[in-house]
């Protein structure tokens, strides 16, 4: 009797996304954090997240960070900072009532969209922002020119945009949207308002960008894909998105590894790996050794991009860190 060999079971592999995890402006925000709690000391007020990940809001606040969503909530007297997401100028204002000290940690790429705001809306557009409703960023942005802007949630939205005059209409976008959606939206409104202005640059930042662009690489070979993120993260879940519309059989959102249900590695052989932009690598590292302990050890990287952009530190900051700085050099001179 002919004996039956059984198949050998197929080898898995992770695909690991590159680039992944922090953006510059993210980097920047929790860097500030740390260096105005070094330099004040605790506690220091962040008005709201710093960035959308639980993680860091978690360690942060171990710290001595402590995250507030009205600026009303800070004690006359403290510091706050604003997060990365930026914050509408009515916000200024309510910290100057309140004599508070003030840190901007407004991503440069966020503070770009505002000043595209104040310019169109100076220059009397109706300006369409392509964003989420009730998204901190879109609030910031909106609050700029509340007068002239029109928030646009999706193509589906398309349809009941109105405009004073349809030769002097621009759009803008959150910075952290699908590429693909955005654009489609565009399409739709172009539709609409032949005459429809773009913005100089992209809104869509770069590391936005470049992190779909890395799964959309991988998104068709695998059977699965895992995207590393907090369930309030924007492009988090854009990731999630574009995994799917690649070709993913499945795809999930997670914080941490233990998140990870085993049911959704029944049938995997591939496994699709990558992180929002305000997610620390050791998250990531934590899911590698978790996918590793499960055979899916063979690791290859799917790169799409090189990133070496770094953003300076806020301003008020540097400032203080510099007359730190000058203090100590004089007083070594003195000695």
């Amino acid at each position: 009797m002919e004996r039956m060999t059984a198949p050998a079971p197929a080898s898995r592999r992770v695909l690991l996304a590159a680039p992944r995890g922090y953006c510059a402006g993210v980097d920047r925000a929790v860097i500030a954090v740390e260096k105005a709690l070094e330099q004040y000391g605790a506690p220091v007020y962040v008005r709201h997240e710093i960035v959308h990940n639980k993680y860091v809001v978690q360690t942060l606040q171990k710290k001595g960070a402590i995250f507030v969503e009205k600026t009303e909530e800070v004690p006359p007297g403290n510091i706050v900072m604003f997060s990365a997401h930026g914050v509408a100028p009515v916000v200024h204002e309510e910290a100057a009532r309140g004599r508070l000290a003030t840190i901007d940690a407004t991503c440069p790429l966020v503070t770009k969209v505002h000043k595209e705001a104040i310019r169109y809306a100076n220059e009397d557009f109706d300006i369409l922002l392509i964003g989420h409703e009730g998204h901190e960023e879109v609030i910031g942005t909106s609050g700029e020119a509340p007068d002239h802007i029109t928030i646009v949630d999706g193509p589906d939205d398309v349809a009941k945009v109105e405009v004073r005059d349809e030769s002097k209409v621009v759009w803008l976008s959150q910075t952290t949207l699908s590429v693909d959606e955005t654009m489609e939206t565009v399409d739709a409104l172009k539709q609409k308002f032949p005459l429809l202005v773009s913005p100089p640059s992209d809104d869509i930042c770069y590391a936005t960008s470049n992190r779909q662009a890395a799964v959309k690489a991988m998104g068709a070979e695998a059977d699965l894909v895992v995207v590393v993120g907090s369930k309030n993260s924007s492009n988090s879940i854009r990731l999630v998105e574009v995994a799917l519309d690649a070709g993913a059989r499945a795809a999930h959102l997670v914080d941490f590894a233990s998140e990870i249900d085993e049911a959704w590695l029944e049938g995997v052989t591939t496994v699709g790996l990558t992180s929002g932009a305000s997610v620390p690598e050791v998250l990531v590292e934590e899911v590698l050794e978790w996918l590793a302990q499960r055979g899916f050890a063979d690791v290859e990287i799917v790169k799409t991009a090189e990133e070496s952009i770094v953003f300076s530190l806020p301003k008020e900051l540097r400032r203080d860190l510099r007359t730190e700085a000058a203090e100590l050099v004089a007083g070594g001179a003195e000695e």
